[in-house]
């Protein structure tokens, strides 16, 4: 019998068995602590939440238009469509769908959106600029103002730089004010990519719901506007220089055709040899004068062709709608999550922390009582002292 127990005491699942059965009931035991903490980590998480403004996000999904490719290519991009990947890097488009993301971010599409008017959802609605909404109209929790608070003093004793009535936004030398708006603002509009299907998703987060509509309209539009400007430069610069060409040619080609009308004027009747083949060359200049100019208004037609067909397509699948509900904050989610902290929290105190407290004191009371007489000679020592 004496062998079994000393086996049963030896075995590590009967010892993990045994640890787990008295965590759980030293647990219980302090159950009435544990139940406190987790009502103040629900108190505490329910002001959080109701601290945190509510924002509202309004999602834009459009698919761009895909060049097909034939042949391997095309062979190539149905096989990184069964992987998981996209394809549509492929081809002479430099800005395909995959970095549309980094295009929303960057600095000059950003601060492009400062300018644009929006409309409050206020019952006396107002129409104020995006950077005017960020700086006057957008609040923050009550913890943000105070921690703030000693940086807000340092600057009473900072002098203001004066303030330039000049001044232009330039994207090469942003001030600190700007540089503030555009990380806020690359914050609150993002952009992200479905590898698979290739469908944009654009979402803009605002504190007010037709804030966040009207600005995720104008940022779809707007990039947009980026990739037909780009698919289409080259082609309208070869339409501009097309027309140009044509303009010069059609201006010979009046003046060839004047020089001839007006010769003809002149010597009609005239049967001199070298007064034909004078006609002859300046009929001939005309012809070819004309020849030219038709050529370059066919190469115009064939450049505006090239523009149009140039131009992208985008299907919008899910268009800017005002939002009903705030998408943030979670209050069910904050409440769960602080009161998990807090019961987690308690439950380390009572199974660890407490016992090396209680530890660490027991110790030191017993080097006291094993030593009085050096605690007594330090005692002395500080009293001299």
């Amino acid at each position: 019998m004496a062998e079994e127990n000393i086996n049963n005491l030896n075995d590590p699942e009967e010892e993990g068995t045994i640890d787990l059965l008295e965590i759980a009931a030293n647990l219980w035991a302090n159950r009435k602590k544990l139940i406190i903490w987790s009502v103040c980590g629900a108190v505490l998480g329910l002001i959080v939440a109701f601290s945190i403004p509510k924002e509202y996000t309004v999602s834009v999904k459009l698919a761009p238009e895909v060049n097909d490719n034939k042949g391997a290519s095309g062979s190539l991009g149905a096989l990184a469509s069964m992987a998981g990947l996209s394809s549509t890097t492929s081809g002479t488009d430099a800005v395909y769908p995959m970095l549309y993301p980094d295009v929303v971010s960057s600095v000059p599409f950003l601060t492009s959106l400062f300018d644009v008017k929006v409309e409050t959802a206020e019952d006396d609605p107002q129409t104020v600029t995006v950077q005017q909404y960020l700086e006057e109209d957008t609040s923050s929790p009550w913890w943000s103002a105070v921690m703030g608070l000693p940086f807000k003093l340092i600057g009473l004793f900072t002098p203001d730089q004066p303030v330039d009535p000049t001044h232009k936004l330039d994207n090469f030398r942003l001030t600190k004010d700007e540089d503030k708006l555009v990380k806020a603002l690359g914050e609150r509009v993002t952009a992200s990519v479905d590898t698979k299907t290739s469908v944009v998703t654009v979402n803009v987060t605002m504190q007010d719901p037709v804030v966040s509509a009207i600005l995720a309209d104008t940022v779809v539009e707007r990039l947009k506007d980026f990739v037909t400007d780009y698919r289409t430069s080259k082609a309208r610069h070869d339409l501009e220089y097309a027309e140009q060409l044509n303009e010069e040619a059609r201006q010979k080609y009046y003046v060839a055709q004047q020089k001839y009308a007006a010769y003809l004027d002149r010597n009609q009747g005239i049967v001199f040899r070298s007064a034909q083949v004078e006609r002859e060359r300046l009929e001939n200049e005309t012809a070819l004068a004309f020849n030219v100019y038709n050529t370059t208004a066919q190469q115009v037609q064939r450049a505006q062709a090239k523009v149009q067909e140039a131009l992208p397509v985008y299907a919008v699948i899910s268009p800017a709608t005002v939002p009903v509900k705030a998408s943030k904050p979670r209050k069910l989610l904050i409440l769960i999550g602080f009161t998990f902290l807090a019961f987690v929290a308690c439950a380390a105190w009572i199974q660890f922390l407490k016992p090396m407290l209680d530890d660490y004191k027991a110790n030191k009371a017993a080097e006291k009582a094993g030593n009085p007489e050096k605690e007594t000679k330090k005692s002395e020592e500080n009293r001299g002292e």
